[in-house]
């Protein structure tokens, strides 16, 4: 059965780690990346450098092999040569003497002479290794400096979001800002003056009315005054008529 306390924790951590990836900053973790890929790359030339000293290390010992080589054939040489003398001149003593030496300069020619071929060999390798360690310098150098424009270009992007981001809440909170109440509005200014234009409308119109009543009522006045009067001589004659008329009867 898994320890419930152990589950826990994990699962705190899987939470911390996923809150903490959330919540990070583009901008430090693009910089991380790129401490990172220098690091790396810092590392492949140390250890090429390591490689290539150790192939210059082989060729300086394989230089000193061989003067060692060349030193103990020609003592070998030298030896051999003065026995050979006094094995001439009839000196045992001095022929086994340096023909002691030149055995001693003989086993230490051999012993050189391996050494210097094991000393070959490595060197070989070494060359071949230190060539390997070139190339990888020269990839990790075009590869920190595509990371390092990617890292560029992701921040520019970052820039960028930022810049939209900021812009976004900026309209956002001009969209939040509220008019004060305290202050008429343009639309209720010009409702009010609409109101009282369409209302002074409405007293011109009624006054026009009003005077144009008035005229009539003056017309229609003036007709009655003429009727009456035009009436008034109508009666008159009539009354002059019957007047003439009955004078004529009593005559």
């Amino acid at each position: 059965m898994a320890n419930p306390f152990a589950k826990g924790w994990k699962y705190l951590t899987a939470s911390l780690d996923q809150k903490i990836e959330e919540n990070a900053d583009p901008k430090v973790q693009i910089n991380q990346a790129v401490t990172a890929a220098k690091q790396q790359h810092e590392q492949i030339v140390q250890q090429a450098s390591a490689v290539i000293g150790n192939k210059n290390q082989l060729e300086m010992k394989l230089n000193q092999l061989v003067q060692e080589q060349q030193d103990l054939t020609e003592k070998t040489r030298q030896a051999l040569a003065q026995s050979d003398a006094a094995q001439r001149t009839g000196d045992a003593e001095e022929n086994t003497k340096f023909a002691h030496v030149a055995e001693i300069y003989a086993t230490q020619l051999v012993s050189v002479e391996q050494q210097l071929e094991e000393a070959k060999t490595l060197h070989k390798q070494s060359v071949s290794a230190a060539e390997q360690a070139k190339q990888q310098v020269k990839a990790s150098e075009i590869k920190l400096k595509e990371q390092l424009a990617q890292a560029d270009e992701l921040m520019r992007q970052v820039q960028q979001t930022q810049m939209q981001e900021s812009s976004a809440r900026n309209v956002e909170q001009l969209g939040a800002f509220q008019a004060d109440s305290t202050v008429p509005s343009m639309d209720s200014v010009r409702e009010k003056i609409e109101r009282r234009y369409a209302q002074a409308l409405g007293a011109q119109e009624l006054m026009q009315d009003s005077v144009d009543g008035r005229i009539a009522e003056i017309d229609v006045s003036g007709q009655d005054m003429r009727a009456a009067s035009r009436l008034a001589e109508i009666r008159a004659e009539l009354d002059a008529g019957k007047t003439q008329a009955q004078g004529e009867i009593e005559q």
